[in-house]
């Protein structure tokens, strides 16, 4: 067991009171999500997302190094009658095949290197989902580590070969007390 799993699992072990709801760039923009066809929630923790996606009538595939999250998940989605299929997976190593999915959904995981692999996995005119924390943030949450902090801009550059559907990074823009703040969201189509 790797260091990085043991961390998630641990962190996973505590039971969950309230059931995370999902992110922000799926939940306002769920209206963009196909009547069918095969959906994954990557590094999906205890998979919020995967749950919206399933119930959308998708079918759902949720990925995460951590088995306990997963067991948690797979929990919930049989209290709430729905399908997903989980699978215990370093993405990082193991990433999705190509031309595999109609959406992927990431939220609050970032690995660069990744991002080029998840087009990849896209089928035509298939959807990524994804929303993670920024470096120039009005809050102290989420990572402190810049490897996994996205610069300015940096999603619209990482999916630049995607047409951009929604894209939203207000940082310390303005008035920093009203809006929404300390992370990125794009929702980008593949061609």
């Amino acid at each position: 067991m790797s260091d990085i799993q043991n961390k998630w699992d641990e962190r996973y072990r505590e039971a969950v009171v309230n059931y995370p709801e999902p992110a922000l760039v799926l939940e306002q923009n769920q209206h963009l999500l196909p009547k069918h066809g095969h959906a994954l929630d990557l590094a999906c923790g205890l998979g919020a997302n995967a749950l919206l996606l399933a119930k959308h009538g998708l079918q759902t595939q949720a990925w995460d190094i951590s088995g306990e999250a997963l067991t948690k998940l797979a929990v919930e989605a049989k209290r709430r009658q729905l399908d997903v299929l989980t699978e215990k997976r370093d993405v990082s190593a193991a990433p999705p095949a190509k031309n595999r999915f109609d959406v992927i959904v990431v939220s609050h995981f970032l690995d660069r290197v990744l991002c080029a692999q998840l087009v990849d996995a896209l089928k035509p005119n298939g959807l990524v989902f994804y929303q993670t924390f920024c470096r120039n943030k009005v809050e102290n949450k989420g990572p402190q580590n810049p490897e996994f902090l996205l610069a300015d801009n940096e999603l619209l550059h990482l999916f630049a070969g995607l047409k951009i559907r929604a894209y939203r990074e207000e940082n310390l823009l303005g008035d920093i007390t009203q809006g929404w703040r300390n992370q990125a969201l794009l929702v980008a189509q593949k061609s």
